[in-house]
């Protein structure tokens, strides 16, 4: 007999999973990658999808894992946030984090973000989570730990903040079943 709080034998087959979102801050330089894949069970649905982008006329940076509707509809609180609150990363994170754990719509979004300005770089979650990363180094999604476990080993040699998100992220394509080699880069500072 089946316990009521697991799930049904084959659920995994209809559950979308996607996504490794990496963050790494090095010499006054923040670098947030993404793959491109999309995955439903075991097919692979999409290889390019686009998870990082620019946001707040090109000050912010993000990357998103999750259902991307959800995600989209975060980045666009967000990014209201940011023209309320100009300049103010932390802030409008604060403030779309309070939003998203009280307000009944937003409650029900999947997704986390890493989002980082000159200055600061958070990992945002529905469960009210807004964190700043030890060490400025950051994953999320299915070959976050992956990718984040690489880029910590390589954060004390001499490559730069977008060299080791691009050796993190090949890692964890190599690893994770739900992460590919199609990378979207984005980078701000220095």
């Amino acid at each position: 007999m089946q316990n009521e709080r697991e799930p049904a034998q084959g659920w995994q087959s209809n559950s979308w999973h996607a996504t490794t979102i990496l963050m790494v801050r090095k010499g006054g330089r923040t670098v947030i990658g993404g793959d491109g894949q999309v995955s439903l069970g075991q097919t692979i649905i999409k290889g390019n999808a686009k998870k990082v982008r620019r946001l707040a006329k090109c000050e912010v940076i993000g990357g998103f894992a999750g259902a991307t509707a959800d995600a989209f509809t975060l980045f666009e609180r967000l990014e209201a946030k940011l023209e309320q609150y100009p300049g103010q990363l932390m802030r409008s994170c604060v403030e779309l984090a309070k939003d998203w754990r009280t307000d009944r719509y937003l409650r029900r979004l999947e997704a986390m973000m890493l989002v980082a300005d000159k200055h600061t770089g958070l990992v945002l979650s529905g469960t009210g989570d807004v964190l700043e990363p030890e060490g400025g180094i950051m994953g999320i999604g299915s070959g976050g730990m992956y990718a984040l476990a690489a880029a910590r080993a390589l954060a004390d040699t001499d490559l730069d903040a977008e060299e080791i998100v691009r050796r993190s992220m090949k890692i964890a394509g190599d690893i994770c079943v739900y992460t590919n080699h199609s990378l979207v880069i984005e980078s701000i500072g220095a």
